[in-house]
């Protein structure tokens, strides 16, 4: 993953705190997984990094790509991420109905990380250079984005 841009106390840096956050998670999962920790373990971790990357991309689904769509004028970059957030929901989606004692279940963690990975350096290297750059303002939408990640995160621990 690429370093973090410098900190502005705005939507980008809630944003890319979430990133932060679950990247490490990734790299605790796979300290478990090659030292072969039990599978409730590594399930557990695993369902954390799934609640984590859905409450995070429909964060950005719903309130930040279409300001960032209408305001950096790069449908291309747009598209490409809503395509890379449907791929990463699908690999969420088998991976939440699997369990950690089955073939390809750590691998399908491991990959998801390494795609996240991917996505990550895409959004800090271009989506939130352009999205600085072209005079959206990231410190109000940052209210929203919270608030709303504080809603998502009660309605998925109020059906875990």
């Amino acid at each position: 993953m690429s370093k973090a841009p410098p900190k502005k106390n705005d939507a980008v840096d809630l944003l890319d705190a979430d990133h932060i956050a679950v990247k490490k998670l990734f790299q605790q999962y796979n300290k478990l997984a090659e030292e072969k920790a039990p599978a409730g373990e590594r399930q557990a971790l695993a369902a954390r990094i799934c609640t984590e990357l859905t409450v995070h991309a429909q964060l950005e689904e719903e309130i930040f790509y279409p300001a960032a769509r209408a305001a950096i004028d790069d449908e291309e970059l747009m598209d490409e991420a809503t395509v890379e957030h449907a791929s990463a929901k699908d690999l969420i989606a088998q991976i939440e109905s699997m369990g950690a004692d089955e073939p390809m279940y750590d691998a399908k963690v491991i990959v998801l990380g390494e795609y996240i990975d991917h996505h990550v350096t895409e959004e800090r290297e271009e989506m939130f250079q352009k999205a600085r750059r072209s005079g959206m303002d990231l410190v109000a939408l940052k209210e929203p984005l919270a608030a709303r990640k504080a809603e998502l995160m009660a309605e998925m621990e109020a059906t875990a």
